[in-house]
């Protein structure tokens, strides 16, 4: 009997078997389209999640490119005295996205910063500790000087009266080269992000051959540094005297310009005159409404007022949209909320 029912058992257990292995082929048919339609769902959900990533890297790229540009008035002029390597350096630590300068040229064709193209009773002492008149300054002219003698002049420590707060010590006006030298070394060491920098041809009206060469020169001198410095795609070229820029853009295409206004004239009128649109259109600040900045991206041109010395200010013309300022206090940027 034991025998017996252990025979039947196993015929019931193989016929329960073979049951159960087509129930379970059965079930598993029933379920595998809903496998497929999981599988779809999860290899669908990594594919949004990788698109969702590569649009954040795209808006993030994006906002790194539309970064706001500001830009050190003369370095740090507020509290450093201007065009002066300290200043350079000085608006490094403050975060300047861009280091503005003056550039003027010497007797020896050197290129100098100087915000002027004498020296500036303002600022300056004579290499004797003697202050220079108002009257006087304009006899001090840089053009007629080689570099070694402009170098003997005292800039920095004299009182400012428009900027009293200035840090004092004594600094001469520094070439541009051995500028730029200081300044690419003192980032490097520090490991600070690249500077860019915007150069402004400093001319006078009816100065040519008088404080200074004529545009193509001026243009050939600075370009030279800046060619032996590899600094081209870091170079923006401003100034009021359209002449420089046009020369510029007719002989260095690819080099950026920045337009500056100081007088209310309309401004589809100045890109008329300049005979191209400037990378930059730099106006005086209050010249400076939501009207200009609209006009301005429109014809695809960044707008940065100058000068811009407040907070109030800097969030106001944040507010207008535009793409930088230029400022003697970089340091108020730290005091943003």
């Amino acid at each position: 009997m034991k025998w017996a029912s252990w025979g039947v058992a196993k015929r019931y257990n193989g016929k329960q078997e073979q049951t159960l292995n087509k129930s379970t082929v059965f079930a598993l048919q029933k379920l595998l389209p809903i496998k497929l339609f999981i599988l779809r769902l999860k290899f669908m959900h990594k594919k949004l999640l990788l698109f969702s990533t590569l649009i954040l890297l795209f808006f993030h790229a994006s906002a790194q490119k539309k970064k706001f540009d500001v830009q050190g008035k003369a370095g740090a002029r507020g509290i450093m005295p201007e065009n002066t390597i300290e200043g350079m350096l000085k608006a490094i630590d403050l975060g300047v996205t861009t280091l503005e300068m003056d550039a003027v040229i010497s007797k020896d064709k050197q290129v100098v910063l100087s915000q002027e193209p004498y020296f500036n009773n303002e600022i300056s002492l004579q290499p004797n500790g003697k202050p220079i008149t108002l009257k006087d300054q304009k006899n001090y002219n840089i053009y007629k000087m080689d570099y070694e003698e402009i170098k003997k002049f005292d800039v920095g420590s004299k009182v400012h009266n428009r900027f009293p707060g200035q840090m004092k010590f004594k600094a001469y006006k520094p070439l541009l080269s051995e500028t730029i030298d200081a300044v690419e070394a003192y980032v490097k060491a520090h490991k600070f992000a690249k500077p860019v920098y915007s150069i402004e041809t400093k001319t006078i009206k009816k100065g040519d051959n008088e404080f200074h060469p004529e545009p193509a020169e001026f243009v050939e001198l600075i370009m030279e540094v800046i060619n032996a410095k590899k600094l081209a795609k870091r170079v923006i070229i401003e100034s009021f005297d359209m002449r420089t820029l046009q020369y510029l853009h007719e002989k260095y295409p690819k080099i950026q310009t920045s337009l500056l206004i100081d007088e209310k004239e309309p401004f589809e009128d100045y890109i008329e005159k300049l005979g191209f649109k400037p990378t930059i259109y730099s106006p005086y600040s209050v010249l400076v409404g939501k009207g200009l900045v609209d006009r301005c991206h429109d014809m695809g041109i960044k707008i940065i007022p100058w000068t811009v010395n407040t907070v109030k200010e800097v969030n106001y013309f944040m507010s207008l949209g535009v793409d930088g300022i230029i400022t003697d206090f970089p340091n108020i940027m730290g005091q943003l909320k």
